[in-house]
């Protein structure tokens, strides 16, 4: 269910198809965020390409929550480090007693419905109690990522006209505070910076008498406008439907193993729509319980605590949980254990326990694509990683390999009631099913531009069939450049096979109009630290060197590098080279460094520094 992406320049990058508004029009019986309500323009000629949804009632969010509110109330739901060691928890009861409390509030302020009110904060279980406020009181929440530049915070909240701003946990506010437009009202949520003249949550919560009725919401209505990451230009709000997401929960959770006695540690973004999907959207369908991270340092101690049974993550972190083991225990020492019975198994469950995911059942890698090696290491371990595809235009919803039939290379099969085909004469990946998005707010050209004439969503992926059905994923539409020589050349799969050197952490393969073409890298944390020392410094190079040598050994001769570039600056979301999902922004690394690509290649060495 969520998007197979590439990260950054190794990373394939989430298609943002880029299109903007469509409205389904269709009046809505109750009041509350219907796009009628919205006073969206309507373009009546792609209207019709989207399916009006089949999701059943009891499906859509807000009666899954009076679902458990109702059936489990002495149920937990969250786990919520406090900080300084101390937990949270929450039971149904508890935690609706203050979203009703919350939306009693959101009512008195008589905003118009659906009015747009925006969530600024790094995983909680006060942001996804806001988010259902927000629904209860009628109105369309549109989440922020919690490392944004002040400059794309005002940019979403101007765009989606949010008329209020939930601020949560943040490590940077007084970076991002500035983005925020004079006058904008603002709630504090537990856990948040101080906002000087703010109201808190608490104090709203203690004042406040919580609604007794329990509105609904129709399948048809705006749910939720969710910001691309915006790896070219600025992002683009896309809007999901309360039907959309159902429908997607509905048709993912037929291969994630996830119920009522599952557990999730919630870590990447809720602003994505993986985490918002999965994590949230998989607790109102199941009523699992969901844990939350403290901070970078105390992970491991809070996956330690949640011991989920579905755990999602990107590759990088894959990577890094693989090299935190072969820190201790050398790759060849462990695959010798392995392979002795008895000993074999009590090293697998030693590794998988040290992990903390020792008691994971469904275990799922996306946002990039997963090394063979990486994926059989796992395996080796018991623990096999579906890889699974989609976007935020789909809502995170269109393929994903099986459990026990791993198909390593591809990303499966589609999910039940998703379609795919492959456009016969740009290769490109196109889908369809009643997961796609409503359209981009207020951009009804970039709709227009984002779907086929029958209605299928342009992914601007690139990909393949096989005979069985699976998906491969060979590039970006958009990606392709030509050489100087004419030749076409596809960076994804190139990224792809350096990507697997344990050094490097990101990388993109550029040169238009070059005779070659050449890799800019990043290095890993580890490996950037022992570059430090100039031996260290020349056995890397040498790796590296011999890695290239293998790579271009697998390309055709106009794929081939001249040389990998290590950049000294490290690639961030505050120097605007990656996205808030770590991708990589292609034409922010063609602005930074594409003056400098004739002289590297005149040097005629194999890796060079910048």
């Amino acid at each position: 269910m969520i998007r197979r992406r590439p990260g950054s320049c190794s990373r394939r990058r989430p298609a943002h198809a880029e299109r903007a508004i469509l409205a389904c029009g269709k009046p809505c019986c109750t009041p509350g965020g219907s796009l009628a309500s919205l006073h969206i323009p309507i373009d009546r000629k792609t209207e019709s390409k989207h399916m009006a949804s089949s999701a059943k009632p009891e499906t859509l969010a807000l009666q899954r929550l009076y679902h458990w509110e109702k059936t489990s109330p002495d149920k937990l739901v969250f786990t919520q480090p406090m900080g300084g060691g101390v937990v949270k928890e929450y039971t149904w009861k508890q935690a609706l007693a203050e979203v009703r409390r919350m939306a009693a509030y959101l009512k008195s302020l008589n905003l118009e419905p659906g009015t747009r009110i925006a969530l600024l904060a790094k995983n909680t279980a006060h942001w996804m109690m806001a988010d259902w406020a927000i629904w209860m009181a009628g109105h369309v929440s549109v989440p922020l990522y919690p490392t944004l530049a002040a400059g794309t915070v005002r940019q979403i909240l101007e765009h989606s006209e949010a008329k209020l701003l939930f601020v949560g946990k943040l490590d940077v506010w007084a970076e991002m505070q500035p983005g925020v437009p004079e006058g904008l009202p603002m709630i504090t949520l537990p856990l948040a910076p101080k906002v000087p003249g703010a109201a808190t949550w608490d104090e709203i919560v203690a004042k406040t008498a919580p609604m007794t009725d329990s509105p609904v919401r129709p399948a048809d209505e705006l749910c939720t406008l969710i910001y691309t990451s915006g790896t070219t230009g600025m992002p683009k709000g896309v809007m999901h439907s309360f039907g959309t997401f159902a429908w997607s929960i509905t048709s993912g959770l037929k291969r994630v193993k996830l119920d009522a006695s599952g557990r999730m540690l919630s870590y990447l973004p809720l602003a994505h729509v993986a985490e918002r999907m999965l994590v949230e959207h998989g607790l109102l369908a199941t009523g699992m319980h969901v844990f939350f991270a403290d901070s970078l340092e105390t992970f491991v101690a809070d996956i330690q605590r949640a011991r989920p049974t579905v755990f999602f993550s990107v590759p990088r972190l894959w990577v890094k949980f693989q090299q935190g083991v072969q820190a201790k225990m050398p790759a060849e020492k462990m695959a010798r254990l392995l392979r002795i019975p008895i000993l074999g198994g009590i090293v697998k469950k030693k590794v998988l326990t040290g992990l903390g995911l020792d008691q994971v059942q469904f275990a799922a890698g996306g946002a990039a694509p997963m090394p063979t090696s990486l994926l059989n290491w796992y395996q080796s371990l018991g623990l096999q990683i579906v890889e699974v595809y989609g976007m935020t235009e789909n809502c995170g919803l269109s393929h994903a390999t099986l459990l026990g039939k791993p198909r390593p290379g591809t990303v499966g099969t589609p999910y039940d009631g998703v379609q795919c085909r492959i456009d016969k004469d740009s290769g490109e990946i196109q889908v369809k099913g009643e997961c796609l998005m409503l359209g981009y707010y207020k951009q009804p050209d970039a709709t227009k531009a984002t779907f086929t004439d029958d209605g299928w969503l342009k992914t601007g992926d690139k990909g393949t069939i096989d005979a069985e059905g699976n998906l491969k994923i060979t590039g970006r539409v958009k990606d392709l450049f030509k050489t100087g020589k004419g030749k076409y050349v596809a960076p994804a799969p190139i990224e792809n096979k350096l990507a697997t050197h344990a050094a490097i952490e990101a990388c993109c393969v550029t040169g238009a109009n070059l005779g070659q073409p050449l890799a800019l890298l990043m290095l890993n944390p580890e490996a950037a630290a022992k570059a430090k020392d100039s031996s260290a410094r020349t056995a890397l190079e040498a790796s590296l060197a011999e890695h290239l040598k293998k790579v271009n050994e697998q390309l055709d001769p106009h794929e081939q590098m001249d040389c990998l570039v290590i950049t000294a600056e490290a690639w961030s979301v505050e120097n605007d080279i990656l996205t808030p999902t770590m991708k990589v922004k292609r034409n922010k690394i063609e602005d930074v460094f594409s003056a400098n690509y004739e002289r590297w290649v005149g040097q005629k060495k194999k890796v060079l520094w910048a």
